[in-house]
């Protein structure tokens, strides 16, 4: 039976353990070891998204994940999520730009299932045709319904325009045409490139024994090939040029919202810069307390809402800012004030205070982030097949490192006005104007707000 040291890698902080392996052919995989509860989580994790699609591949990651729950050669359509169910577990998956997941969270007693249900559909899920044509009417409707809502088609077209030619300027669904002319031989030579464990990182955490768990790593995965080498199976993806100026872009809603996108293109996971702008993102809007949900929404009162997002990816990310107009308050001056305090950032150092308050956040993220075993093989999955898996401990640190002088430099550098696209959600048609109270000959005309 294996034993941990085989371990390429270990790594240990509080009440958890993480050690790497690598099965004969080629499949990672991380033992994460922490016996709080009596649950552990299972996730395979392959390092393909919807950057790694060809232009007429635009949303086949997320359709084929759609499709691994509809029969492999062991497990027909719906028995993985009956014997889930049956097991007292939960299973689900996820696609992003730069990879795809599937995750298992079942007692400790019970979890090898998950193993046997990913090695098969890792093998040779079945994609049948009829079976295809059914999920992708799903995927199709699925697409439709986020075209019909405001925020999704607005920061659809912010990303579309700040990403000109690399495929981070797809949504992650893709787009209509593709999808109706995909086929499943298209597919299957989608799944024969990338979901092989070539290119799988598999995640065992929690109440586990880690000789055992590698045990049943090899049982249920080694014997598979290990496939086509990323860069083989890879396509070409162009590089985006540099920004040449603000860019704005406008889309026409059927309501009273309005609704304010800004995003700026910025840094690489595990970068320094990615850390700064986590601070960043919570200097901004973290809490009451944070600098535009102070001014917009309590003081100004132009905003309702107002959030950002650090979105770090493997080729670069993108720094996003929400905000949503008060009704009656003006566009112009929700942007203006906006911008002064991303002028501020950029030229003044935060204070001592403030920067405490900030860490602090962070530090309480942090743990929440961490609670379940669920929870932590997704920050480790993550930063297993996007950076690093030790990132996924080391992302506090970096970010409590993060000083003033960091933060404002880092401000002038990546949010500076040049680089930015801005988007605007205005109604289609502009309210209509109050009518003009009718002067009587010879009185005055009604007061506002009494009746006529």
């Amino acid at each position: 039976m294996a034993t941990e040291t085989a371990a390429l890698d270990t790594f240990v902080k509080d009440a958890t353990r993480v050690s790497e392996h690598r099965l004969a052919n080629g499949m990672k995989v991380l033992l994460v070891e922490r016996h709080s509860d009596p649950v552990v989580a299972v996730m395979v994790w392959y390092k393909v998204g919807a950057r790694n699609e060809r232009e007429h591949e635009a949303g086949i990651s997320h359709f084929l994940e759609h499709m691994m729950f509809k029969g492999s050669p062991r497990f027909a359509k719906g028995e993985i999520d009956r014997i889930t169910t049956t097991l007292g577990g939960s299973n689900n998956a996820f696609t992003s730009s730069d990879h795809t997941a599937y995750w298992f969270e079942l007692a400790s007693d019970r979890w090898e299932k998950a193993l046997e249900i990913e090695a098969d559909r890792m093998r040779a899920v079945l994609l049948e045709p009829k079976e295809f044509d059914s999920e992708r009417a799903v995927v199709l409707e699925e697409l439709a319904m986020g075209l019909d809502e405001p925020w999704r088609r607005l920061t659809d077209l912010v990303q579309g325009t700040l990403f000109l030619r690399h495929p981070y300027r797809r949504p992650v669904i893709g787009h209509a045409d593709a999808l109706k002319r995909m086929s499943v031989a298209d597919m299957r030579d989608y799944h024969r490139r990338f979901y092989h464990p070539g290119n799988a990182t598999l995640v065992i955490c929690g109440d586990i024994s880690p000789a055992d768990a590698l045990a049943k790593a090899r049982t249920h995965f080694e014997a598979i090939p290990c496939g086509v080498p990323f860069e083989e199976a890879d396509p070409f993806r162009p590089t985006e040029e540099p920004a040449s100026g603000e860019r704005r872009v406008k889309v026409a809603w059927d309501d009273e919202g309005k609704r304010l996108c800004i995003a700026w293109p910025t840094a690489k996971v595990g970068s320094d810069d990615d850390a700064t702008l986590d601070v960043i993102s919570t200097l901004l809007t973290g809490g009451r307390l944070s600098r535009l949900q102070n001014r917009l929404v309590i003081e100004t009162e132009l905003a309702t809402s107002v959030s950002s997002h650090n979105d770090a990816r493997v080729e670069g990310g993108v720094f996003w800012i929400f905000a949503e107009c008060a009704q009656g308050a003006s566009p112009a001056k929700l942007e203006a004030e906006l911008d002064r305090e991303l002028e501020r950032l950029a030229a003044e150092k935060v204070p001592t205070r403030e920067l405490a308050r900030v860490r602090s956040l962070l530090e309480a993220a942090e743990a929440y982030d961490h609670e379940t075993a669920s929870d932590v093989a997704e920050q480790i999955g993550e930063a297993a097949v996007d950076a690093h898996w030790k990132l996924a401990f080391e992302s506090l640190s970096n970010a409590l490192a993060v000083d003033a002088t960091r933060i404002r430099d880092c401000a002038q550098r990546l949010l500076a006005r040049e680089r930015r696209v801005v988007g605007w959600c205005m109604p289609a048609k502009p309210a209509e104007p109050a009518p003009k109270p009718a002067r009587k000959r010879g009185g005055r005309a009604p007061r506002r707000g009494a009746k006529r």
